[in-house]
Formats: structure tokens, sequence, C-alpha cells
């Protein structure tokens, strides 16, 4: 039986910490893969056969391709959630939905989005920033989701008909949320 390599901890271009799993895979014969998960760790797999001496050099190499990895994060704002959230009310919930605020937040751990009904904080959306890097069409549709609860409290049968009848591609972005969470070890929810 295989030792299960110890987790790494490498530093992005900013300086912060990154804790880094490692996967060894008989699939991959030379090169290795990685990704990013939602929690903001990362997750490398890498061939079977690949001696534990060369990890650290490999680490390295990693760390220095985040600087490529992070514009997207970078361009996408409060300010530009919120002209996504109106052009997907406009285009998919014909202007229906009305919200006081929508921004990222950093603090959901396994959510990606929530949606305050009622109180002080009423209409005010949440977005995970942990999936800033995701496809837009995914983020489209986590947006799409959260705006679908200012008209349903729960997800109901008829908040699921309104959703997918709304946003053509609710299917496939759940399908690609469930493959991320299942790659991190852990269910990850809508909301």
């Amino acid at each position: 039986m295989a030792i299960p390599d110890p987790r790494y901890t490498i530093r992005d271009p900013r300086g912060n910490l990154i804790r880094v799993d490692l996967r060894r895979d008989k699939r991959l014969k030379v090169t290795s893969r990685w990704e990013r998960l939602p929690d903001g760790s990362l997750l490398i797999r890498v061939p079977f056969s690949l001696p534990r001496h060369k990890v650290s050099s490999l680490l390295e190499q990693v760390a220095s391709q985040l600087e490529k990895v992070n514009p997207l994060q970078q361009q996408r704002t409060d300010a530009d959630l919120n002209q996504r959230a109106e052009l997907i009310n406009r285009k998919h919930l014909n202007g229906s939905i009305q919200w006081n605020a929508i921004r990222w937040v950093s603090n959901m751990q396994s959510r990606l989005g929530s949606c305050s009904r009622g109180g002080p904080t009423d209409g005010e959306i949440r977005i995970s920033n942990k999936i800033k890097n995701w496809p837009d069409w995914v983020v489209d549709y986590v947006i799409a989701h959260e705006l679908m609860h200012r008209k349903y409290p729960n997800h109901s049968d008829a908040f699921w008909s309104d959703l997918k009848a709304a946003y053509p591609l609710t299917e496939k972005a759940r399908g690609f949320i469930h493959g991320v969470g299942f790659a991190a070890g852990r269910p990850l929810e809508d909301d």
C-alpha cells in the first residue's frame, strides 16, 4: 500500500500561503496537472512514479505559474458582479428580480452563494470569491440561482422549473459544480 503524500504549502505571487494536496495518479506518465479548488487550495496530480525529491521543484514551478492565473480573478470586482447580475436579470429573468446589493465574499466554505430574505439584510446577495476563476457560464448560473431566491425562498419544484426555463445552462453548470466538489473530496452547495 502506498504512503500518502503529505500536504504542502507554497506562496502565491503576493506572498500568501496556499495549501497544496498532492495526489499520485497512475494515468499520468510524464506531466503533472494542477487546479485551484473552490476553497483556494491547490490539487496537484502527479505521475505515480514521481520521486519525492522532485516534489519541491514541482511546487516551485506551480507557484511561478500562479501569477499567470490571477488576472481573471482580479478583473472580477463587485461592480462587475452587479453588472453581470443586471444583465442576467434582463436577459434571462425579464428584469423581474430586485435586490439591494450583490458582492463577492471570502467567508463561504462550501456554499457558492447566498441570498438574504427579510430583515435588515433583505435583498443582499453574496457570491463566494472561490468561484471567481470559474467559467463565466457557471458564475452566471450561481448568480441566476441566487436571483431566483428573491422569488422563491427554497428549492421548490417551482424554483427549479423557473430557473431551468430562465437559464438554459442550469444542468450543465450544476454538473460542473458537482464535478469540482467531487474532485475536492467534498460536495459544494449552490447555496
